[in-house]
């Protein structure tokens, strides 16, 4: 991709970076405690990342909200940590949705907490919700998790059906030697529940990711599983929703979809249209790099919206053209930031 000179982020269309990529879309951690401690996320009790106080408040998370809407930033996802943790989720999911600009707000959960705010979270306005969902098997899954309770996830993706979240969309980690043997089991589970099913590459984020690098299960061994023991094709097809980072596959034995997301074998840095912020206020420009902006400092520092707005559009001119990660010199590449802090 060829670099644009240009003076500033903002253009017509929207903010722009070096690269011209338009950025569409923010991941809004809202808070970094987490009901779960999944071996990729976090690391066990005792060994450091725990969850830091005095996140942004609601009232600041809007505010930032409505100047990226107004910058041109339209799509926006509700992530962690775990999002349901945060008691005022509610309040600003509607206060977020209130918002010109706004066009959608999904929802990024491990689904220990939906079964009881689903149909609500529908009623206030949300559309989509990505689930987490790494094992059918209970003893499997409290390993993966450190002792999570498979029962209440399935009653909340259940739920989020029920209440007419759509797409749902579960998430699964792939990891050799730990849940590999499960694909066939969880495509046929989202294919009786209708949901969506998205198989991903582990990453190196922060230093609980690279820990499980040695179980990385690249796309093209996620594709061949599949076929072995599904049969019949797998046949591309188009995004059933906006313009993520999957790639979607029909099994033509079965006619049920699935996605794969590759983020190191066969990375979609050249397309990549977003940016994270953190709960801690860090406007973070790529998963893998160092490249972060402190909005918080600036924010409490009563500084007006045409500040913000320029240090934002200032902010994406530095987004880097793409990842380092390289899962043959893992131990090179691990991204600064922990995955705890941004929600994928």
């Amino acid at each position: 991709m060829t670099a644009i000179e240009t003076p500033s982020a903002l253009t017509s269309s929207g903010l722009r970076d070096r690269f011209g990529r338009v950025i569409r879309y923010l991941r809004l951690s809202v808070t970094e405690k987490c009901n779960f401690r999944c071996h990729y996320c976090r690391l066990a009790a005792g060994e450091g990342g725990e969850p830091r106080h005095d996140p942004l408040t609601t009232a600041e998370l809007v505010r930032l909200v409505r100047l990226f809407a107004r910058l041109g930033v339209g799509r926006f996802r509700l992530t962690g940590g775990e999002p349901l943790l945060r008691r005022d989720i509610t309040t600003l999911l509607a206060a977020m949705l209130a918002l010109p600009g706004v066009e959608e707000v999904s929802l990024s959960t491990n689904a220990y907490l939906l079964a009881g705010m689903a149909q609500e979270l529908r009623n206030l306005g949300l559309r989509r919700v990505n689930i987490s969902l790494d094992s059918l098997k209970p003893e499997m899954f409290a390993r993966i998790t450190r002792g999570g309770d498979l029962a209440r996830v399935l009653s909340g993706i259940d739920a989020a059906v029920a209440a007419g979240l759509a797409p749902v969309k579960i998430n699964t980690v792939v990891m050799g030697g730990i849940n590999e043997q499960e694909i066939p089991d969880l495509i046929n589970y989202a294919r009786g529940r209708g949901v969506l099913l998205r198989f991903i590459e582990t990453m190196p984020i922060g230093d609980a990711g690279a820990a499980v690098m040695g179980r990385h299960v690249p796309a093209a061994e996620i594709r061949a599983r599949i076929l072995a023991t599904c049969g019949g094709e797998l046949l591309p097809v188009s995004q059933p929703v906006g313009n993520g980072p999957a790639s979607y596959f029909r099994i033509a034995g079965l006619g049920v979809d699935v996605g794969i997301i590759s983020a190191l074998s066969q990375h979609f840095c050249d397309t990549c249209n977003r940016v994270r912020l953190t709960s801690w206020g860090d406007l973070v420009l790529c998963l893998g790099r160092e490249d972060r902006v402190d909005l918080r400092e600036v924010l409490r520092s009563h500084a007006d919206d045409a500040t913000l707005c320029d240090m934002i559009a200032q902010a994406i001119l530095r987004k880097p053209r793409g990842h380092e990660f390289a899962a043959s010199s893992v131990s090179d590449n691990i991204s600064p930031h922990p995955m705890a802090s941004l929600g994928g």
